[in-house]
């Protein structure tokens, strides 16, 4: 794929998101709990959409369709296992297993690995970095939110939510490595699973009672068409 976005946008715009993002939940407490409905539906769709537009084509037209298949379902499941620990952050929300909301190290390592991984594709597919950055939104609200909350101090705060920005530019500059190109497709592959998975989640779960309104719908169809027309 050619693009013409500048490599260091490439890099260093999903980790301004993530800071920008917990500097707007310095700046505005309140945003910790009120409903992220409609950036969710939007962050779901934007996502979902760059997943089927762009990464698709790609892997199914250049790389073995089959071990395509496989290496899609793998990334289902490692997401699966991911959320196990994340509880569900990747896509907007924390559910909580108890009435301790102290910080959590496997928290903060399965979402660094989501970001980590989710980073991989974006040298070789450098439009994916809106999706990404925009997934990167409600993700670092809930994130910051829990850390906020978890009785860290605030320079704690900003060090883990630092490590966590970076985690996505890592992941770009690890795929982009010679070392790692024959392996890529397999990779990209993975992603495109957890991709998939993250995106329809949130699709289903950022509706309330799973039903569909106009203005939300009107969200998605807007996500998709974006994603779209890059």
């Amino acid at each position: 794929m050619t693009s013409n976005l500048p490599s260091f946008l490439v890099l260093t715009l999903p980790a301004f998101a993530v800071v920008l993002s917990f500097v707007v939940l310095l700046l505005f407490p309140g945003l910790r709990v009120r409903s992220h409905r409609l950036l969710l539906s939007f962050s779901g769709a934007f996502l979902l959409g760059i997943t089927l537009f762009e990464l698709f084509p790609e892997v199914f037209t250049e790389y073995e369709v089959r071990q395509t298949g496989v290496f899609i379902a793998l990334g289902i499941l490692l997401q699966i296992v991911l959320e196990f620990f994340s509880r569900g952050a990747e896509h907007g929300h924390v559910h909580q297993t108890g009435g301790h909301t102290g910080f959590s190290a496997m928290l903060f390592l399965s979402l660094g690995i989501h970001a980590f991984l989710e980073g991989i594709p974006l040298v070789h597919n450098p439009d994916v970095v809106y999706g990404i950055s925009i997934h990167k939104i409600p993700i670092a609200l809930i994130f910051g939110s829990f850390l906020l909350s978890s009785g860290k101090t605030l320079v704690q705060s900003w060090c883990v939510i630092g490590l966590f920005a970076f985690m996505t530019p890592l992941g770009a500059l690890v795929g982009n490595l010679n070392v790692l190109q024959q392996i890529y497709p397999y990779l990209l592959a993975l992603v495109i699973g957890m991709m998939l998975h993250v995106s329809t989640i949130i699709l289903f779960e950022s509706s309330k009672n799973h039903t569909v309104n106009l203005k939300r719908f009107a969200v998605i169809v807007l996500g998709m068409f974006l994603a779209y027309l890059l």
